[in-house]
């Protein structure tokens, strides 16, 4: 590719009018200029495992940094069908939308210099809040949730914890909805405004259960009722003829759409946050 190869500093746009997405969330305005705008490549994040391209898009006077995935740049997987990353991280941008949680950065399939791909907006990080830690001891502490114990070498061990915050939680419901096979610490992106996101959906809505998650703090705990209220939106939403559905039906396989179906009544019919299965890896590997 003919762009620089670097990683950019967040952030980074062209000129004032470019979108930071931090003092509010950002809105469709900002997917219509992703899905509208002309995009240029300015450079290429050399430690992602597919290839991610750092851009700019820009339309009447409005311009944004964005991330461009191209479906020519997905490296196959055993369990996912090949060249469909982009639309299931579409797909997941839209179930975080219908939650009205709105976790996950705005984000579109277009096409771009390398063919057909997926679009997200770029998200200013924002130092200083810890979400993850390793403690010693076999307690989480007050503020914090345990997931497990880790090797930390030379044969010792530490305790895994992750923040007992209602921004963590709610992305670890749609993180069941969705059925991400790939929550790691990396994947969390907390922004200005105490805002959080979640970023890289590619792995998500298998049929199988694969939920595989550093955010397993709340196993087996009760939903909160916020939880429920919107998971009970989402099952209308998911219903024949459901606005939700409209949109995902052309994103992800029929066979797909009805096991979301499924994770959400599911979910409604236990009112606890799910348990790891025993049938696949519960943590993702490495875990940031």
């Amino acid at each position: 590719m003919s762009a620089p190869e670097r990683i950019p500093a967040r952030g980074v746009t062209s000129s004032a009018s470019a979108a930071s997405a931090g003092s509010s969330p950002p809105g469709p305005a900002y997917a219509e200029l992703l899905a509208e705008g002309e995009l240029t490549v300015r450079g290429q994040v050399r430690d992602a495992s597919n290839a991610v391209l750092y851009c700019t898009v820009a339309r009447e006077g409005r311009e944004a940094a964005c991330v461009y995935k191209p479906v020519a740049g997905e490296r196959p997987l055993w369990d996912f069908p090949d060249g469909t990353l982009a639309q299931r991280e579409v797909a997941a941008y839209e179930v975080s939308e219908a939650t009205g949680w709105g976790l996950v950065p705005p984000t579109v399939l277009r096409d771009g210099p390398y063919g057909q791909g997926m679009c997200q907006l770029w998200i200013e990080g924002e130092p200083g809040s810890e979400l993850l830690a390793l403690v010693e001891g076999e307690e989480a502490g007050d503020g914090w949730k345990a997931v497990g114990f880790a090797e930390v070498g030379n044969g010792e061990t530490a305790l895994l914890v992750h923040a007992d915050d209602q921004r963590l939680r709610r992305l670890a419901v749609l993180d069941a909805v969705v059925n991400n096979a790939d929550r790691k610490g990396g994947h969390l992106l907390p922004a200005a405004e105490g805002r959080l996101y979640g970023i890289d959906h590619g792995v998500t809505f298998n049929v199988e259960n694969k939920l595989r998650t550093l955010l397993w703090g709340w196993a087996g705990e009760p939903l909160t009722q916020e939880a429920v209220d919107v998971l009970e939106r989402l099952r209308d939403a998911l219903g024949e003829g459901g606005a939700l559905a409209g949109k995902l039906v052309a994103l992800i396989t029929p066979a797909e759409l009805d096991a979301t179906r499924e994770r959400v009544a599911a979910l409604l019919r236990s009112g606890r946050h799910p348990e790891p299965s025993g049938d696949w890896p519960a943590i993702p590997w490495p875990p940031v």
